[in-house]
């Protein structure tokens, strides 16, 4: 060696546990450590995944009950706030308002459930490569609603990205056909409601709908009238037990209601056969069996379950002065009858015992206007004013010479 270079240098030994060297060995020791953590919440992804795309194709594909729809979680979070409305607003009117925004909420919130829920799987899935969280989540983001702006070239996130895009297109596809589905099965249920209003008033009640076929002499247009609303609770039943959300959509009208209208026909049709059995046509009973049908079934697409077959003994929460005044609304139309009313109001509970509880629920939850025969509210109130049935004519301009809706009201 050169002396004029002096004595080379010993290099120093790093410290144990520091320098570049270091670092890297604790950068690759945390990598294995976390690379089967990152597996492992990848496959958690895809498990969410496959669960949210099930549940997607059982609520807007398969035309069933199903009790593990995700929709039911959705509507019981609109419950509490939808039971403090009810609590605090009194007036019907602006409640109803309120309310109408119940049904599109939540099918907005159903769609959001979706979409966050698909943005954390597919993030999920992104993880064995892209490490950030955040940028996983925005990758999937991007990607889900196709608009591209982040990626990461390497293969197993295109292929998540591929996937990504084809979901944000299935779901708007589906959302485009579902959404015409359920405005056209509440056009038809509307349809109906709107046109019972000229036989029952509004709120419809059931015996005002015998009261005014005798008064109006449309007795011999019963038959039709019952087959009518036999096809359409089959068609309610079917399309609102596959749809929950279309029973949260309230009618244009405040004081109108599809429970309610139903409820009306099934009392109409009760009250038929306790006053009249022989008179009473077959049609009337299986509208009848097809109400309470509907009834039942959309109850137990809420999580309600009722007896399916009770006795014609049980207790009914329909007192016996309601129906006191059902019955003389008919005394006071002059209509047919063959059983007075002791005897007619035991064939009626009879009768009302098979709908009255799922009828009742239906009424409580989606807050239906509180018509007679209907049941108690949240808000306490039992009862709106009836609008009585007048012929008003050049010689009777007020219309006094018909009875009026109860005989108190002399």
């Amino acid at each position: 060696m050169n002396p004029c270079l002096g004595t080379p240098r010993r290099p120093k030994l790093a410290l144990i546990g520091s320098g570049p060297l270091s670092i890297n060995r604790r950068q690759r020791a945390r990598h294995r450590l976390l690379g089967p953590v990152r597996i492992l919440l990848a496959a958690v992804g895809g498990i969410i995944y496959l669960v949210l795309s099930l549940n997607v194709i059982r609520s807007l594909l398969v035309p069933r009950i199903d009790r593990s729809n995700l929709l039911r979680l959705v509507i019981g979070t609109l419950t509490t706030p939808g039971q403090l409305a009810r609590k605090r607003i009194t007036n019907y009117e602006i409640r109803d308002r309120l309310l109408a925004y119940e049904g599109p909420v939540s099918l907005l919130l159903l769609l959001g459930v979706w979409v966050m829920g698909y943005i954390l799987s597919l993030g999920l899935l992104m993880f064995p490569v892209v490490h950030n969280p955040f940028a996983a989540l925005g990758q999937a983001g991007s990607s889900l609603v196709t608009l591209g702006i982040v990626s990461t070239p390497a293969g197993w996130t295109q292929v998540i990205d591929i996937l990504a895009g084809l979901t944000g297109l299935f779901i708007v596809a589906l959302q485009i056909a579902y959404l015409p589905t359920l405005y056209g099965a509440y056009n038809r249920r509307e349809t109906e409601v709107t046109m019972l209003v000229a036989r029952a008033g509004e709120p419809v009640w059931g015996p005002e709908i015998l009261a005014r076929a005798e008064l109006m002499s449309l007795m011999d247009e019963l038959p039709d009238f019952y087959r009518q609303w036999e096809r359409w609770a089959a068609d309610v039943q079917e399309s609102h037990a596959s749809y929950p959300a279309l029973m949260l959509f309230r009618s244009p009208s405040a004081y109108s209601s599809w429970v309610v209208a139903l409820l009306a026909v099934c009392d109409s049709a009760a009250l038929f056969h306790a006053v009249a059995p022989e008179s009473t046509p077959i049609e009337a009973r299986l509208a009848l069996r097809m109400g309470y049908l509907c009834f039942r079934r959309l109850s137990s697409a809420l999580g309600y379950e009722v007896n399916d077959d009770p006795g014609p003994m049980d207790p009914v929460l329909l007192t016996r002065s309601e129906f006191d005044r059902g019955f003389d609304r008919l005394v006071a139309a002059d209509f047919p009858m063959a059983r007075d009313k002791e005897e007619a109001w035991v064939h009626f509970r009879a009768w009302r015992v098979n709908y009255e509880e799922a009828a009742y629920f239906l009424a409580r939850r989606t807050d239906a206007v509180p018509a007679p025969w209907s049941g108690s509210r949240l808000s306490g109130q039992t009862h709106v004013p009836f609008r009585h049935l007048k012929n008003r004519t050049p010689e009777d301009p007020d219309g006094n010479s018909r009875t009026p809706y109860y005989p108190e009201d002399n």
